[in-house]
């Protein structure tokens, strides 16, 4: 099956698991990607792992980069047998920016250029603010605001600055309406809009589009389930949505693939809010979120 039919639309496929699709129907041309190169951080798993599988459909090649390489490795193989391109899996830890750097002189050794940059690292759990620990806040912050402007950084200063490219972070709403037990993540997450647009800034001259895609509940990730996705969806949560269902990773991906290519060529600064409507009219149900959530301390 090639999709889903919902009241007249056709929603990609998915699977809820971190494996390749069954099946695929481009909606962009297959030589969108062509030849280029894709730099995916968190890209092992979730929404990273399918867009390094739709953008390798699109004839783009990859590398995924997390700290799990032995995962990385199953995943590559897995991404290059599905769509024939090359996967290269590499070890970083986005909070460093000095294993970074060995990250993209191994990419441009191998695989020669970098056209694509895509931050996707990122950590979240639910916490009231007041049972939230000090180190719980700051690692958040690193991995998530630290690791995109580390990533950006060291990829700007070794390609980007003299070949142009392009950067698409990976946001999310939570910050829009000052969310309950997301003040770390939330915090986060505006600090790299933020970002996105003070870089669109200063390396456009150097032709380099800054943008970002802002998802909203997404199924099958690792986010949604330690967010409470399913229960929502379970006992009806959802039907505020105006689409009145979670998005899909794949949905995600092509949101992605559209911001990383020449589709949207004359676009940089921009965030694109993917979230099916959900951040206009969901509920922000404070005693709700506070009554489902431990009043022990967060520890990561």
């Amino acid at each position: 099956m090639a999709g889903l039919q919902i009241k007249g639309e056709l929603v990609p496929e998915d699977v809820g698991t971190d494996d390749c699709l069954t099946s695929y129907v481009h909606i962009y041309s297959p030589d969108l990607l062509k030849d280029q190169v894709a730099f995916i951080t968190g890209g092992g798993s979730g929404i990273g792992l399918r867009i390094a599988e739709i953008f390798m459909r699109h004839g783009c090649d990859t590398v995924i980069a997390s700290r799990n390489l032995d995962k990385l490795k199953e995943v590559a193989k897995k991404l290059s047998a599905v769509t024939g391109r090359r996967c290269l899996p590499l070890c970083i830890d986005v909070r460093q920016p000095e294993s970074i750097a060995t990250a993209v002189d191994e990419t441009l050794k191998e695989l020669g250029q970098i056209d694509i940059l895509i931050n996707n690292a990122a950590g979240n759990f639910l916490c009231p603010a007041s049972a939230l620990s000090f180190n719980a806040f700051k690692t958040v912050m690193e991995i998530d605001t630290m690791g995109t402007f580390n990533t950006s950084k060291v990829v700007y200063e070794k390609w980007f600055k003299d070949h142009g490219g392009n950067i698409v972070n990976i946001s999310a709403t939570l910050g829009y309406k000052g969310q309950a037990l997301q003040v770390h993540a939330g915090s986060a997450k505006a600090a790299n809009d933020a970002m996105t647009k003070h870089l669109a800034v200063e390396w456009g001259p150097s032709g380099v589009r800054v943008n970002a895609v802002a998802p909203g509940p997404i199924s099958g990730t690792e986010g949604f389930r330690r967010l409470g996705g399913p229960t929502g969806e379970a006992v009806g949560a959802f039907q505020s949505i105006p689409l009145q269902r979670a998005g899909n990773k794949t949905e995600m991906a092509h949101c992605t693939l559209f911001l990383a290519s020449r589709a949207s060529s004359y676009v940089t600064g921009t965030i694109l809010v993917a979230d099916g409507g959900a951040w206009l009219t969901s509920a922000n149900d404070v005693s709700m979120l506070l009554g489902i959530a431990s009043s022990k301390s967060a520890k990561l």
